[in-house]
């Protein structure tokens, strides 16, 4: 097995247990590197730290996968960790639809797994993960015998690792329009056209957190995607609720969503473009019982933090403005770079600059079917917030 041996001087994260080694952390490497090998790493006086797979064409040039030395990483490894993966979401109560494997918080780094019934969606994002892409797919058919695996590595960031984007059945085709339940309600889901995986199972939890605040509440929701959380609100009880997005193609999803609860009636959605509108109906005075916000991501480098920033506080800004005195602000952020206490902050300079006082009613992150590890800052990206406006 090739060695790499690390610098004397490394960032103490590599011991602590972060899986990524940076190259500028490499001192030499003992043996002919190929892009994916599975290689032994070392500190410089020869102690073993781990085994990954590499790829020197990556600014990160090994992940680690295990810090076992006498592991052997072959096919019936995958089979392992995937199970442990299984295990860990039955006892925490996420079985149905879930992240079955949520990357380097679960050992593996860059492979996403979601599950979604009896179907699974699989994305290998770095080229130590992709070369065992088919041992992945034989460790699913022999784990759960679904009726389906697709591929969605239509993805930029597999560029950076020397990977083509494509997407694609990994099982014999089948309809990859499915329906899935979630908190009693039905979803359409389109695995092979949908953002990311086709759906956002993360927010499983926090759409449930908004039951008690939307009774009986007019609710206004912008950057909807396909109207998961405005279907929620209207299952709970509120009076009306209206949902944006840009997308005509989600739009129409979402509309479809609420027929098929049979909540058109109260849940209508509409193609506009949030941002716009929001300032406009600010101008206009219209007001809500309940504003929800769920924006992209603003932001995947630190070189445009700032203007990220600028967008979370005005979008939020504007969404206040439009919450009623006594009425509620929910509002989330999946912006890796935005921590959570950067993110509480974004708030309350939104509130000032609005001039109106909030409290906060919950704070929360992803389901734990993403698990967060305090040492990888990088698993802790999602933040969900409801607070009072006065």
């Amino acid at each position: 097995m090739v060695k790499v041996i690390l610098k004397r001087k490394i960032a103490p994260r590599v011991l602590l247990g972060h899986p990524w080694i940076f190259a500028n952390e490499v001192d030499r490497i003992e043996g002919t590197l190929s892009g994916g090998d599975v290689v032994a790493v070392y500190t410089h006086d020869q102690k073993f730290v781990g085994q990954g797979y590499a790829n020197p064409r990556s600014q990160i040039l090994v992940r680690l996968l295990t810090r076992e030395e006498r592991v052997v990483i072959d096919e019936q490894y995958f089979v392992d960790r995937i199970k442990a993966c299984w295990t860990y979401r039955q006892q925490i109560g996420y079985t149905e639809n879930c992240r079955l494997v949520f990357g380097e918080a679960d050992g593996l780094p860059q492979l996403i797994i979601d599950k979604f019934n009896d179907y699974f969606v699989l994305q290998t994002l770095a080229l130590g993960i992709d070369r065992w892409k088919p041992a992945l797919v034989n460790a699913l058919q022999q784990l759960f015998q679904p009726k389906g695996i697709y591929e969605r590595n239509d993805v930029p960031v597999r560029e950076l690792e020397g990977l083509v984007q494509q997407k694609g059945f990994l099982s014999d085709p089948f309809d990859t329009r499915i329906i899935i339940q979630e908190n009693g309600l039905r979803f359409h889901v389109d695995l092979a056209q949908g953002q990311k995986t086709g759906y956002f199972l993360d927010q499983q939890d926090n759409r449930r957190a908004i039951r008690s605040i939307v009774k009986g509440a007019d609710v206004l929701g912008a950057f909807t995607y396909t109207g998961t959380f405005e279907i929620h609100a209207a299952q709970y009880g509120a009076r009306s609720v209206l949902g944006l997005d840009i997308s005509a193609q989600a739009v129409a999803q979402a509309n479809e969503n609420a027929r098929l609860n049979n909540l058109q009636d109260r849940c209508r959605f509409e193609v506009a473009n949030a941002f716009d509108v929001l300032k406009q109906w600010t101008k206009e005075k219209k007001q809500y019982d309940v504003v929800m916000l769920d924006p992209p991501a603003f932001t995947k480098s630190r070189a445009t933090l700032q203007k990220a920033i600028t967008g979370y506080k005005e979008i939020n800004l504007r969404g206040m403005k439009l919450v009623r005195p006594g009425g509620f602000l929910v509002s989330s952020s999946c912006t890796n770079l935005v921590g959570p206490d950067l993110f509480l902050e974004i708030i309350g300079m939104a509130a000032k600059d609005a001039r109106r006082t909030i409290r906060q009613v919950c704070f929360q992150s992803q389901s734990p079917d993403h698990p967060i590890i305090p040492s990888m800052e990088n698993t802790h990206y999602l933040k969900f917030l409801i607070v009072q406006v006065q």
